[in-house]
């Protein structure tokens, strides 16, 4: 369980700091979303046009799926979640920030603003295994890749637990 969480607040203190990820559903192929976080809430947030098609399949909660690599590259992660939209004027107004008003020329009330909530639920994440110590040991033929790695990779629920109010630095 202790390792469990390590990988659920990496995985939260790394999307927190960079803020991309691919986000698609079964019927809209995934497609690279800026990621808006409200608290310490475990869910993610994306600012998108009513226009287009993901936020066309998230009028009504979709089985979602988020795919994340950490810019050092030193975390991956693939979760299944749901999507949906949630126009709550309140949310927006708390999220809102100039980056996302550069797309919106009609500001927080542009008719064609959307906002979607991808709701985590289980996922895989894993940590790079690359090292300079791994890289030497397959050199040199000691130990076992497969075996090293294996404390590298797990299967976790990311709604479950509160994410940390600051980003660690990585």
């Amino acid at each position: 369980m202790q390792q469990d969480n390590e990988f659920i607040d990496k995985f939260w203190n790394l999307i927190r700091s960079d803020m991309t990820a691919m986000v698609g559903t079964d019927s809209v192929s995934p497609r690279p979303m800026t990621a808006q976080f409200d608290g310490e809430r475990p869910v993610i947030y994306f600012f998108t046009s009513k226009e287009t098609d993901l936020a066309k399949a998230a009028a009504s909660p979709q089985k979602a799926q988020l795919i994340y690599a950490a810019k050092g590259h030193d975390l991956f992660a693939a979760a299944d979640g749901t999507l949906r939209v949630n126009n709550d004027p309140a949310l927006i107004d708390r999220l809102w920030n100039r980056f996302v008003a550069a797309w919106f020329e009609g500001g927080k009330d542009d008719p064609k603003l959307s906002l979607l909530r991808f709701d985590p639920g289980s996922a895989e994440v894993w940590k790079d295994a690359s090292s300079l110590v791994a890289g030497i040991k397959m050199f040199l033929g000691m130990g076992d890749p497969k075996e090293d790695y294996k404390d590298d990779v797990a299967e976790v629920k990311l709604g479950r637990r509160l994410i940390s109010a600051q980003p660690q630095p990585h």
